[in-house]
């Protein structure tokens, strides 16, 4: 035990490196370490250090430069100084594991992997060769790691800010249309960019960036045009930085804001249509590399595969591997790749719920306040003294309120909570399934290990399409409910801007359009008109709103009323902005919806024509081949060699066959082929591979279908 020492503490200094993404402890632990070791170093100024600067201002890391970098050096020793240790063991254990002859080795390996076997020389090494080898092994696998961290981790900032830039150009048009509304209301500009700013889980990643300038000139008196070009020096969107700087001269020449500002949103709905159009075509080219190189060729593959093996060499290894192994990491690849290429561009769209959360309602938080008694200090800060405060229990009760209050929404409304949060039915489902798994597939009786995978197989597949199943129901329920009352948004603000251009309040406007029908929206509105009857203030049953709906469309409407109506009592003018750019949204929404069917239908095809021709080798070629096996072997036992009646032809090189291991390989190449074929339409048909869950569960049932069929035969 002894010996496994060095290696213990190497793989023990591996992952004390993954506690600081966890820990913040641990993270200022490392970090200090880090400063103490190499702060030094990194510290001196140069052409690439404020390179680094500037990307990790891009990417939106908090910290330092000079953290950053020493916690990268800091990793790349650790792991070189692990790796290297890691590496002896890993030569010793690859000697060890040659303990056998060249002979045996041969003899147990499939001829076309008879080469391994020279491997077992290396245990005849003598003491410098052997020296040597480990040495080569340590400082081979020490380096890779080192240089692999080290590179990997400012990599990494790269790909970060790569993706942040893609987020801002795509949340860029309706924040520019955010800030027109907002200074068509009369707001002043700085107003406007303080509002953007506490809008930010709403707006995204454009409204973030700009509200680094916010902080610049609230926090450091800078003023608008300095916090705008560092703005546009600092983001990694092209798109931004040319916004931000045409924004600093339009302030600095004393321009009309309003007109500027809804010059680029007219201009960026335009360009919103252009990179539509040509997201389209780019899926339409994903799709025919998919159906090309990941159902095409793997079918075709696996069919010469079986071919092969049926006929002159046994090649189920091979096809093993090709079924377990390269298809699904090469569609986990595909769905990756096309996310990143796609990202912000058709993908769905987000707000931070939490965040959202956390900005309830100022006036519920106002009415809830309890007096702090006389312990205030100037700073706003309160010395609570248990003895002394007459509201510490109720303080204590208050505590225990928010620590329980999700337990108290699921009680109260659990067919809520679990729509709200889909994954949650993971919760249910996945032990139900594993019970179920429990009892009608267990005990396994003992035998070949295909005969006793052949027992739990289709168990486990119907477990996984139930427990997808529940998923995608809960999910398409959601998700269409979210739609339906998205869709009703452009006809709500277009009725309250009419009703409020009329001449009525923002109050009565809002109670008028409540009794009005807009479809799923109806519900909703009637229930913050009441908030509203109730004594609550508009903005606060706005807000009420955005969290029952939790819509992204939603969110952005509510956020321009209620700041809007804080400028100026007629919103008409904003509202008919929101209006445009929510129905503008929407046509796009619904416009790439029907294209996208066309991909759905294509993958369909696809996995169809796969289906059927595995379907058909289970069914026709390989009882064709066994028969002929058969019927050779029988004939070579009747016959002698040389005469007529002798075997011939292709029947001479056929002998055993497993065919219930080629069928039952198909079987698990269709079920893994439904669950690629089903997320990769969710991603490419609907932007996201959770809308490909029921795909998945259509294929899953399809498959088990059609092999049920088959085994009746």
């Amino acid at each position: 035990m002894i010996a496994y020492i060095p290696l213990v503490a190497a793989v023990a200094a591996c992952l004390a490196l993954l506690l600081p993404s966890v820990d913040d402890g641990a993270n200022l632990v490392v970090t200090r370490i880090a400063m103490l070791v190499f702060g030094e170093y990194v510290g001196e100024d140069g052409p690439r250090r404020r390179r680094q600067r500037d990307l990790l201002r891009a990417a939106h890391i908090a910290g330092t430069h000079r953290a950053y970098a020493a916690k990268t050096l800091l990793y790349a020793a650790v792991l070189g100084v692990a790796g290297s240790v890691i590496g002896v063991y890993a030569a010793a254990g690859l000697l060890s594991a040659l303990e056998v002859t060249e002979a045996t080795l041969r003899a147990t390996l499939p001829a076309s992997l008879g080469f391994v076997a020279g491997l077992t020389r290396l245990t005849s090494l003598q003491l410098p060769e052997l020296f040597l080898l480990l040495t080569l092994a340590s400082a081979t696998l020490g380096s890779a790691l080192s240089i692999g961290v080290y590179y990997g981790r400012w990599e990494l900032l790269n790909q970060r800010a790569h993706a942040r830039g893609t987020e801002i150009d795509a949340t860029l048009p309706r924040t520019v249309a955010f800030m027109y509304a907002l200074s068509r209301s009369g707001m002043p500009f700085p107003r406007v960019m303080d509002t953007l700013a506490k809008n930010e889980a709403v707006y995204g990643e454009a409204a973030t960036e700009l509200s680094v300038a916010v902080r610049d000139m609230n926090a450091f008196g800078t003023d608008a045009l300095t916090a705008l070009q560092r703005t546009s020096r600092r983001t990694p969107s092209e798109d931004l930085a040319d916004f931000a700087e045409n924004l600093a001269s339009v302030l600095g020449t004393g321009q009309s804001i309003s007109t500027f500002l809804n010059d680029q949103y007219e201009l960026y709905q335009e360009e919103a249509e252009a990179k539509q159009q040509r997201y389209l075509e780019l899926l339409s080219t994903f799709a025919e590399a998919y159906v090309t190189a990941l159902v095409a060729g793997p079918l075709f593959f696996i069919t010469i595969l079986v071919v092969i093996g049926l006929v002159l060499e046994d090649t189920l290894p091979l096809l093993r591997a090709v079924v377990y192994v390269a298809v699904p990491l090469a569609t986990f690849g595909f769905v990756v790749y096309v996310d990143s290429v796609t990202q912000g561009v058709g993908g769905t769209e987000s707000v931070n719920l939490s965040k959202l959360a956390d900005t309830d309602s100022e006036a519920d938080r106002d009415a809830g306040t309890i007096p702090l008694g006389d312990g205030a200090k100037a700073d706003g800060g309160v010395a609570h003294d248990a003895a002394t405060d007459p509201w510490h229990a109720s303080r204590e009760r208050l505590q225990l309120f928010d620590r329980i209050r999700w337990l108290r929404q699921w009680a109260a409304s659990p067919v809520e909570s679990v729509l709200a949060a889909p994954r949650s039915v993971f919760l249910l489902t996945v032990p139900l399934a594993l019970g179920g798994l429990l009892v009608t597939a267990f005990p396994i009786t003992l035998g070949p290990p295909t005969a006793m995978v052949a027992q739990v197989e289709r168990p486990i597949v119907v477990a996984t399409a139930l427990v997808l199943a529940s998923y995608a129901i809960v999910y398409e329920i959601r998700k269409r409910r979210v739609r339906k009352i998205e869709a009703a948004v452009p006809d709500f603000l277009d009725r309250f801007a009419s009703v409020n251009e009329a001449g009525t309040s923002v109050v009565g406007s809002l109670r008028r359009v409540a009794k009005s029908n807009l479809e799923a929206l109806s519900e909703d509105l009637q229930r913050t008109r009441r908030d509203i009857d109730w004594g609550a203030d508009v903005g606060t049953a706005l807000r009420r709103l955005e969290l029952r709906v939790r819509s992204p469309m939603t969110s952005r409407a509510v956020a321009l009323i209620t700041n809007a109506m804080r400028a100026s009592g007629d919103v008409a003018p904003v509202l008919r902005i929101a209006a445009d750019e929510s129905r503008a949204t929407w046509a796009l929404r619904r416009e790439r919806q029907q294209v996208m069917v066309t991909y759905l239908i294509v993958i369909y095809i696809s996995f169809l024509v796969f289906l059927g021709i595995i379907a058909s080798l289970s069914v026709s070629f390989i009882p064709a081949i066994e028969d002929a096996a058969m019927s050779g072997a029988s004939a070579g036992t009747e016959s002698l060699p040389g005469t007529p009646n002798a075997p011939g032809g292709i029947t001479e090189g056929l002998g055993d066959i497993n065919a219930t291991a080629y069928e039952q390989l198909f079987f698990h190449a269709a079920s893994i082929q439904a669950i690629c074929s089903g997320l990769v339409a969710g991603q490419l048909g609907e932007g996201s591979v959770r809308d490909g869950v029921k795909h998945v569960v259509v294929l899953l049932l399809l498959t088990l279908a059609v092999f049920l069929v088959i085994n009746a035969l």
